[in-house]
């Protein structure tokens, strides 16, 4: 892949775990959603959540993990084969999600719920669980650090509310620093854009390139 394609791809994660809960037919289902960077943080989380439900029926769970979303595990954890795991992990697929651990546990309520109902049923508490959670997409590029005085400083916010950039870890001393993260394709027209607002004035620090959660979700 060339390198300019390479940069303009993006993966989404989530940086904030949640949980919620569902109810059908007096069976519990706890979806759980929780950011990962590797196998080992899969397998430690699902351990941990063993140990806390262990009066639990079930505890099924899937996983994608890399940027492309190389790997994906599930398993149904004692449910019948494909009404648990691969919901679970199609949730993960549909949402676009990578770096992401997603376990449903379940506490059976005295009913069987047949296949179709298990599938819905660990379907929804996935999606419960991303709803629950705080998302980004990761884009890369890079962090930029400049320095302003404060007579400029509410052009910037207002220039920068308007473009969408947040600006991050605001410093206040005899000037005000400011840490932005830029989209790869776009750090020449903001570094344009603070030299014009600012005259020239502002002392702008280019940072380390990589992958930033540049755009959070709901």
């Amino acid at each position: 892949m060339d390198k300019n394609n390479e940069n303009e791809k993006t993966y989404k994660i989530i940086v904030e775990g949640g949980s919620d809960e569902i109810e059908i037919k007096k069976s519990r289902f706890i979806g759980q959603a929780y950011p990962i960077q590797g196998a080992q943080d899969a397998e430690t989380i699902i351990k941990s959540v063993e140990k806390k439900y262990w009066d639990a029926r079930h505890n099924c769970y899937a996983y994608i993990l890399g940027e492309g979303s190389e790997v994906q595990r599930f398993s149904d954890n004692g449910e019948p084969s494909g009404t648990a795991g691969k919901p679970i992990l199609e949730v993960l697929q549909g949402a676009g999600l990578t770096n992401t651990l997603i376990i449903v546990t379940r506490y059976f309520g005295g009913t069987l719920l047949g296949t179709g109902g298990l599938v819905r049923a660990y379907t929804q508490a996935s999606q419960a669980a991303i709803a629950a959670s705080k998302t980004a997409v990761m884009t890369y590029g890079q962090k930029i650090t400049f320095n302003i005085g404060y007579d400029m400083v509410d052009k910037i916010q207002h220039a920068f509310g308007q473009m969408g950039i947040e600006l991050g870890n605001p410093v206040y001393g005899a000037d005000v620093s400011y840490d932005i993260v830029v989209s790869a394709g776009n750090i020449d027209n903001v570094i344009d854009k603070i030299t014009q607002i600012t005259s020239a004035r502002a002392v702008i620090t280019e940072g380390e390139k990589g992958y930033y959660p540049i755009t959070c979700a709901e």
